[in-house]
């Protein structure tokens, strides 16, 4: 099956004039539907549908179709549920994250719309509605019934009125530090501020992962209001991986209700990599949809739904981006749809090729999206060759030149050594133009963040906005179990 589906996308220029010249077929058979009844065609059409777009491109009817729009390649072959793919989880050799043994579906379109008439579409997919999957869309061409609506492209969003340190910041023109922290395996807010302590003094912001690698921790949410009493500037992340869009929009609402101002929307690792591959994969919206999602919450006041929200959440939206992950051609196209869709700011995946990085800002600068967001480029310590060689191997998306691992190899002391690569990228990417900061992980390393951070001069001579405070949440634990 999957090499008819390859062959489709090889042929995509084919099978859209065929599709030409068929469509018009099927819209001269409406007054047929409308003498029979619509209700009375869909089974046999569905049945139909199903055996041609089955065979054709693995399609699994979901009612909605984006064929056109997807380089003859049906999104709905991705394990993850995207609507808007690829995600930045490519493999090296363009297979997917979570099945290795599956060419990127979102690859295999991208490659398809090359060789079509009307190209890769700028526009993003809206979110399923799920009521229409196993009917025709066929029939829906038949009787004139309208497509699911693309939202049309919103206003730039630095426009919008200032909400939170991290974005008054960034908006100064200063170089931005943030870093990623890790909520624990515990219920115990100690944990949380013994785990804060390392980046006090040294950064601007804490991005607080969201299940990350698909493994459970103590949710988003909850950290991030910990880090709120502590002093700290939280950027919640929020995945659409293990949520549909209504606990995902109640959960926003609560985040900005509790003071949460910085949101990183993503579409979240594959479960099948975590410590519960047998948990379902919600995917009920992708990390374009998430952001169109709340950027209509926050600046239109309503749900998804259409229904209006008495107080809309003030938040400030990230995404996150990896140009080294294929389709290279392909990522600013998609870079440039988050935008669209409200991201303020973008979080890169590691970045150990500061040529490359040159590279794709010289195309970011020419299509002027370092003017619609701020670009925090992400860095990080590797502690070996060995874990170099494994992060290449196992960890989707990271893209690590051999002359790195070399470095790492020969080097008497590799700890201090991923350090000094670590320093020496940070000082590059500050006099590439348009890059707003850096985004420090550091998993097992957090401790060497205040040192990177002192040696490459990320700072200048200001102070971070993340400075030594009270110990008020400490107090406040304190008195909450002197009730008890």
């Amino acid at each position: 099956m999957r090499a008819v589906r390859y062959w489709s996308t090889r042929n995509s220029r084919l099978l859209e004039i065929v599709y030409s010249a068929f469509e018009p077929l099927l819209r001269g058979l409406g007054p047929l539907a409308r003498a029979v009844g619509a209700g009375r065609l869909e089974r046999p059409m569905a049945a139909v549908e199903r055996a041609v777009k089955g065979f054709l491109f693995d399609c699994r009817m979901c009612g909605q179709c984006a064929l056109s729009v997807n380089g003859m390649a049906c999104p709905t072959n991705c394990p993850k549920r995207l609507r808007n793919g690829p995600c930045g989880g490519v493999r090296a050799d363009g297979h997917c994250e979570a099945k290795p043994e599956m060419r990127c579906v979102f690859l295999e379109g991208w490659n398809g719309a090359q060789r079509m008439a009307r190209g890769p579409s700028p526009h993003a997919n809206p979110p399923l509605d799920h009521r229409l999957e196993g009917t025709s869309s066929w029939l829906r061409v038949v009787t004139g019934e309208a497509k699911p609506q693309v939202p049309a492209p919103m206003p730039a969003a630095p426009a919008l009125p200032v909400v939170s340190r991290l974005q008054e910041l960034l908006a100064s023109g200063a170089f931005t530090v943030t870093a990623e922290i890790a909520p624990p395996d515990s219920s115990d807010p100690e944990e949380v501020y013994r785990r804060l302590e390392v980046f006090n003094g040294c950064v601007d912001a804490l991005n607080v992962t969201d299940a990350s690698g698909a493994n459970c921790h103590m949710s988003s949410l909850a950290m991030s209001v910990l880090l709120l009493q502590a002093g700290c500037e939280p950027i919640m992340q929020m995945t659409c991986r293990d949520r549909n869009r209504i606990a995902i929009q109640g959960d926003i609402l609560g985040a900005a209700a509790l003071g949460v101002r910085n949101l990183l929307c993503l579409s979240g690792d594959a479960v099948s990599n975590g410590d519960h591959p047998g948990a379902r994969h919600v995917g009920d919206l992708d990390s374009i949809s998430l952001l169109g999602t709340v950027r209509r919450m926050r600046d239109d006041g309503r749900f998804l739904s259409g229904r209006p929200i008495e107080a809309p959440p003030r938040l400030f939206l990230g995404a996150a981006d990896n140009p080294f992950a294929p389709p290279f051609d392909g990522r600013l196209a998609r870079l440039a749809k988050k935008t669209r869709a409200g991201a303020q700011f973008i979080q890169t995946q590691y970045c150990f090729d500061l040529e490359a990085m040159r590279r794709y800002m010289e195309r970011v600068r020419a299509e002027g999206l370092d003017s619609r967001c701020q670009i925090l480029v992400g860095v990080g310590p590797i502690g070996s060759a060995k874990t170099a060689r494994w992060l290449r191997a196992h960890v989707p998306g990271v893209s690590i030149p051999d002359s790195v691992v070399a470095r790492l190899e020969k080097a008497s002391d590799p700890r201090a050594e991923g350090r000094r690569i670590c320093i020496e990228l940070i000082r590059g990417l500050r006099q590439i133009p348009g890059i707003a900061g850096v985004h420090l992980m550091a998993p097992k390393q957090e401790r060497a963040v205040a040192e990177i951070v002192a040696e490459s001069g990320a700072l200048g001579d200001r102070a971070p906005l993340f400075r030594p405070s009270s110990q008020a949440p400490r107090a406040l634990e304190a008195s909450m179990r002197g009730r008890s």
